[in-house]
């Protein structure tokens, strides 16, 4: 029997002796390996259930809310937006705690925290714009200046230049030089003056087509 021949054989008998193995694993085991695929069968129905008939119906009522409590926030009617009208609106705030599971109970967290800066209550709409969880490429950007924003009415500059700084981060090119002025006022209402004007010359270097660019060279002159 020639070598080329032995070594098939072998390969073989290694074959069936893994199919053997694994029909008595199977066998001893079929209790157990039923019971675990039926636990993911059930999952996964359930899953689906709570998909189509929980939270599909719950998104259309979240945003039907919010459409209602958009309306007013357009008028500048911060208040209304924020609590409801007592009829046909319920606020941007019971929308984010009864609706948190859906995209609207997230958005309503930011559009609270808009709504309590309007109206002077700066912690509050900390509290708001924090909770808003969002990845997009302005929004999101926007919110975290906004809590700066707060920061710098309630007196915590340090606070205020580290999201200020963080909505800078994102390298928006129209965002990012708002954002990395004003942190650069309050790095010059701090007396921190070298910052100030390390953040006026990224402006004009960075992104000399921005509006905040247009009269740069007037900050960086004044501070050099």
């Amino acid at each position: 029997m020639s070598k080329k021949t032995v070594k098939k054989q072998d390969e073989f008998e290694n074959v069936e002796h893994a199919l053997t193995a694994s029909e008595a694993f199977i066998e001893k085991y079929q209790k157990q390996i039923l019971y675990g695929l039926g636990v993911v069968a059930v999952l996964v129905m359930g899953f689906l259930a709570v998909n189509n008939f929980y939270m599909k119906p719950r998104s259309a009522e979240a945003a039907n809310e919010m459409y209602k409590s958009q309306l007013y926030f357009a008028k500048d009617s911060f208040l209304l937006a924020l609590e409801g009208d007592g009829f046909e609106s319920i606020g941007f705030e019971a929308i984010s705690s009864d609706y948190s599971l859906t995209e609207s109970g997230n958005l309503a967290k930011a559009y609270a925290g808009i709504c309590y800066y309007n109206l002077g209550e700066y912690e509050n709409a900390i509290k708001y714009l924090s909770g808003y969880d969002g990845d997009d490429q302005y929004f999101s950007i926007t919110v975290l200046g906004l809590i700066g924003d707060c920061y710098v009415e309630l007196g915590e500059t340090d606070n205020a230049v580290r999201f200020f700084s963080k909505a800078a981060e994102s390298g928006n090119e129209v965002l990012a030089p708002i954002f990395l002025k004003k942190a650069a006022i309050v790095f010059e209402s701090t007396g921190k003056t070298d910052k100030a004007l390390k953040n006026y010359q990224i402006i004009k270097e960075k992104y000399p087509m921005s509006q905040e660019a247009q009269d740069i060279d007037k900050y960086i002159t004044r501070l050099q």
